[in-house]
């Protein structure tokens, strides 16, 4: 049901990229309150000390979090750490829980969160009080090819290449999120093998029951800094009309998932939450292009569209964001 009070926010770990983008579409949503924004090492920093772009928007501190005062709580930490935070923290029946991690998104005995990628569970995640957000390359590949598994019409392998820009790993450096290394600079890096692949052959096997091809993965650092950009082709038999049919009528119902006309780039969709697709037909393979921002469509702004779920709004809510375009 709709709240008539805004929703009294908390994020953990609320120093890093994902919690940078949450404050930031958070401060200006209209249903919406940040009451706390908890960093274990910058307590009673200002936030707009670490994330700078946030000056002139709060004077908020980090601090730590009262759950009196919290409806929802985001976990931002790093993998691995949702599960430990849960373990040592007494966290009310009445806080609806949202992880960004990769934490919860595998169904395993006890894992009582729902899978919060909502072009596919959108009726349980309105019913849920414990959501685990998709990974950031897993929600670009699943919007390209759930439709086909709910159609039934993965009938062979998937072949994947798709390439991420330098935040998908997140805000700590490494040597090759450096930027004398990541510019001018392209690799693949975990070929077939990318932790993301079980939760995307989750979902196809939820939408395709008995789904068992080869999902043949080829992830690859950009020179950029945010943005996924993804080109899938499996063997479809019907025609490109029928294709395109077959994407708009699938995401008729879900505003942010939209069908290109042209060949699209990714900066049509950078600092939005939209996903754009754009499909070609080839002999008899279907190509499918998908492209997002990692950081909100694969992260901050999909957890929010969830939260918008939960709490009976509008999931557009808040989310109204321009790409950057140029």
């Amino acid at each position: 049901m709709a709240y008539s009070e805004k929703i009294k926010v908390a994020i953990v770990g609320g120093a890093g990229y994902t919690a940078g983008e949450l404050i930031r579409i958070l401060l200006y949503h209209p249903s919406a309150v940040l009451t706390h924004i908890q960093s274990g090492s910058n307590n009673g920093q200002l936030i707009s000390s670490i994330h700078t772009d946030l000056i002139g928007d709060t004077t908020m501190v980090f601090n730590d979090i009262n759950f009196e005062e919290v409806d929802v709580l985001f976990l931002c930490s790093g993998h691995g750490k949702s599960v430990e935070y849960l373990n040592k923290t007494e966290i009310p029946d009445h806080v609806k829980l949202i992880d960004l991690s990769h934490d919860f998104r595998l169904n395993r005995a006890g894992n009582n969160f729902v899978y919060g990628l909502p072009e596919l569970n959108r009726a349980q995640i309105r019913q849920a009080s414990k959501i685990a957000n998709p990974g950031c390359f897993a929600t670009a590949i699943q919007l390209a090819l759930i439709p086909l598994a709910s159609a039934g019409l993965l009938i062979d392998e998937v072949h994947i290449n798709a390439i991420t820009g330098s935040t998908g790993a997140g805000q700590a450096p490494t040597k090759t999120s450096h930027f004398s290394w990541r510019d001018n600079n392209l690799s693949v890096y975990k070929a077939f093998e990318h932790q993301h692949l079980g939760e995307i052959c989750q979902s196809l096997r939820q939408a395709q029951p008995g789904f068992e091809m080869d999902v043949n993965f080829i992830p690859v650092r950009g020179n950029h800094t945010r943005g996924i950009f993804v080109t899938a082709y499996t063997r479809f038999e019907g025609t490109l009309t029928e294709a395109n049919k077959l994407y708009s009528d699938f995401y008729a119902t879900h505003p942010f998932v939209n069908m290109a006309t042209e060949n699209p780039d990714m900066k049509q969709v950078v600092n939005t939450n939209k996903g754009l697709l754009f499909l070609e037909k080839h002999g008899n393979k279907l190509m499918i292009i998908s492209c997002i921002d990692n950081l909100i469509k694969g992260a901050s702004g999909q957890a929010i569209q969830n939260m918008n779920l939960m709490f009976g709004l509008d999931e557009r809510c808040g989310l109204n964001l321009k790409a950057i375009g140029f």
